[in-house]
């Protein structure tokens, strides 16, 4: 059956929505758990007889301005983690907000008696089948680019209007025009506005302007009830509030206002090395409290027990080439400060200015010391020419076992002593970052939860699985670092919290959300109530109280 406006199926009295395929690849072949709440695991087996899963009739009654599509939807059951696998009954492509409300509201009138959960997906980078809605329906947001049309206002205090399904790269390249771009970023900019937005959005400019939940005006939402809202910091604010950073459990973000400021035109990109963590860990704590600091501040832990340096560097010419180029780690774990500092041409020495004085109080490893000029579009967008490499090479759909961490300062040393000293004692397939961020700068009345002191560290451990390995870069290995990274940093009590978080039950969550989880629970019982939004992030099971 292909996919067809819905009037097709209205005429032809369709009475059901059928099941194609559901795909199990993954971790622990031959281990399945078909609740789409409680996925244990993945299987590479694909069942023998197929079933129709049947549903109410209602569908054929709606009048949407875009379609549903119920075959040919296995692209949905895929996602840049690619490793759980779930097919959901039904796809729609949002024409208009109304599209979205109208089908949520059909489901949440058929009661707890249906199984039928929704899931909003954006541009499918979700690690963990987070935007898979197994035998639900999945909302194509892309489909929603055109609503509404970009629109940039320029003023006092400048902001965009965009759809929830619009990318970021498209918002930079349109708000760019106007010598304009919004405050904050992530590292990869094609992603959706609102998958980002209910994360939370987190790159080297959030040390200053906060992630990106910090810098939305308004919001327009479709809750777990059907219901359209606009909403504020000043109107609706505890909705407001709940979807940012809400992992997608209170409402489908479909319109957003974004903060917006003047745009440079080029950027001073640095890098540096330090084989200390300490005087690492402290000149980034120095830089981001600095009152004129850099634009943007990262890192990342370079383990190579060769010795050997190889791609760190790369797009960079080095100051002095050839003690750069004779460096070598002698085996030991390396920390790369990354910097950059933003600058219009004709500012292009006083920029110098700045950054001599700013890199002349750090206590880096003099030879190492790498700075490139490149226009602001191509260092925001740096990953996207990585991705381009990787898919020419067949090494970007595969496996991303990927884990985010919020380690409180406090704990930092113990944390790097022990897992890039004991538990990580071999490369690991993909970069590693980590840098602090000043939790003072971020509004902390939304869902989003961080560790309890004022400056944290984002480590992220960004692996990925070469296909056919068997060694060290295997998905199971890699799985058992992040199992063995998890355990200790759990049985040492070092406070930390998982940023994209994941999570097999509901007592796992509650002890990620601590004394906010109230307040979680008090949201989702208003805004839904039946638990239809967002299965994939097995927080909650449909129709059972939340209480």
């Amino acid at each position: 059956m292909e996919s067809l406006p819905c009037s097709f199926y209205k005429q032809n009295n369709v009475a059901y929505l059928k099941l194609c395929l559901i795909i199990f690849m993954g971790c622990l072949p031959g281990t399945t758990h078909l609740c789409s709440n409680r996925v244990l695991a993945t299987s590479t087996t694909i069942p023998d007889r197929l079933e129709p899963f049947h549903i109410a009739s209602p569908f054929q009654t709606l009048r949407l301005d875009g379609y549903l599509s119920f075959d040919n939807n296995h692209h949905t059951a895929n996602d840049f983690g690619n490793i759980y696998h779930f097919q959901p009954s039904a796809v729609l492509y949002p024409q208009s907000v109304s599209d979205i409300s109208s089908v949520i509201k059909l489901i949440y009138e058929m009661g707890s008696g249906s199984e039928l959960t929704v899931a909003a997906r954006g541009h499918g980078h979700s690690l963990q089948g987070q935007a898979q809605a197994h035998r639900g329906v999945v909302m194509n947001m892309e489909s929603l680019k055109g609503y509404p049309e970009m629109q940039v206002h320029v003023g006092e205090q400048p902001y965009v209007d965009v759809s929830g399904g619009e990318l970021w790269i498209n918002i930079l390249h349109e708000t760019l025009k106007h010598g304009l771009a919004p405050k904050s970023w992530t590292d990869y900019l094609h992603l959706t506005v609102g998958g980002t937005l209910s994360n939370a959005g987190i790159s080297g400019q959030a040390f200053r302007h906060g992630p990106q939940i910090n810098n939305v005006h308004e919001l327009e939402v479709v809750t777990g009830k059907g219901d359209i809202i606009s909403c504020s910091r000043k109107q609706n604010a505890d909705l407001f509030n709940a979807v940012l950073g809400g992992l997608g459990q209170f409402a489908i973000i479909t319109k957003a206002r974004i903060s917006l400021q003047p745009a440079p035109k080029m950027v001073k990109w640095i890098r540096v090395l330090y084989s200390d963590f300490s005087l690492f860990s402290k000149d980034q704590e120095l830089l981001i409290s600095a009152a004129n600091s850099f634009d943007y501040i990262e890192g990342f832990v370079i383990i190579n027990r060769t010795g050997l340096l190889n791609n760190w560097r790369s797009s960079f010419n080095p100051k002095d080439p050839k003690p750069a180029s004779q460096f070598n780690s002698n085996g030991k774990t390396l920390y790369c400060l990354e910097m950059a500092k933003y600058f219009n041409p004709e500012e292009s020495h006083i920029a110098d200015q700045i950054t001599d004085i700013l890199l002349s109080g750090l206590e880096y490893i003099p030879s190492t010391l790498f700075s490139s000029e490149v226009s602001f579009v191509n260092f925001l967008d740096r990953v996207h020419l990585s991705e381009m490499k990787l898919r020419e090479k067949g090494l970007w759909e595969v496996p991303h076992p990927w884990i985010n961490l919020m380690i409180p300062k406090s704990k930092i040393h113990e944390f790097s002593e022990e897992v890039f000293g004991n538990i990580l004692k071999n490369n690991i397939n993909g970069p590693i970052l980590m840098y602090p961020v000043n939790k003072t700068k971020w509004n902390n009345m939304t869902s989003l939860v961080t560790p309890d002191e004022d400056v944290f560290y984002l480590v992220a451990f960004l692996s990925s699985v070469v296909p056919s390995s068997t060694g060290s870069d295997h998905l199971d290995n890699i799985l058992t670092l992040n199992k063995r990274i998890l355990k200790y940093s759990t049985t040492a009590n070092l406070g930390i919290k998982q940023y994209l978080p994941h999570y097999r039950t509901q007592e796992e969550w509650r002890a990620h959300f601590g004394s906010q989880w109230k307040v979680f629970i008090q949201r989702k019982a208003s805004y839904d109530p039946l638990a239809i939004l967002a299965p994939g992030q097995r927080i909650f099971k449909k129709a059972v109280p939340m209480v």
